[in-house]
């Protein structure tokens, strides 16, 4: 998966937002993330760019099969490694999410993946 860290920040809050809602606007993840208008509008053209959402955002913001693909796993990702942070690093929900977030960012995929194994296997292990 090639993407830049802002675009995976974007597509996390895309995901999270589809879960609340079916209709994404740019004002509900220019709240989501604290960031202007302007700022989403950019990345939404960057992200429609690279095949992840559809052109037509002004009304409503549509990820493309590719982009929900790469939503979806990125956000599995997110959930294991947010349990990280949260449970085992027992920071505040806030700061896991934002942690979570920078290290799926950061981070190569490779490296995420063992963590969320080791996330999944300690779970396992305590059922």
């Amino acid at each position: 998966m090639k993407t830049c860290s802002g675009q995976i920040r974007y597509l996390i809050a895309i995901r999270e937002l589809l879960e609340k809602d079916e209709y994404i606007r740019c004002v509900n993840i220019s709240n989501h993330l604290g960031v202007s208008r302007p700022s989403v509008s950019k990345m939404l053209r960057c992200l429609a760019e690279s095949g992840f959402v559809y052109e037509d955002f002004c009304n409503s913001v549509v990820l493309t099969p590719e982009g929900r693909e790469t939503a979806e796993e990125l956000y599995r990702n997110f959930k294991d490694i947010y349990i990280f942070f949260h449970n085992f690093l027992r920071l505040p929900e806030s700061d896991a999410h934002a942690q979570a977030v920078k290290f799926i960012a950061s981070f190569p995929d490779e490296t995420c993946k063992r963590l969320r194994k080791i996330v999944n296997r300690t779970l396992a292990n305590k059922k």
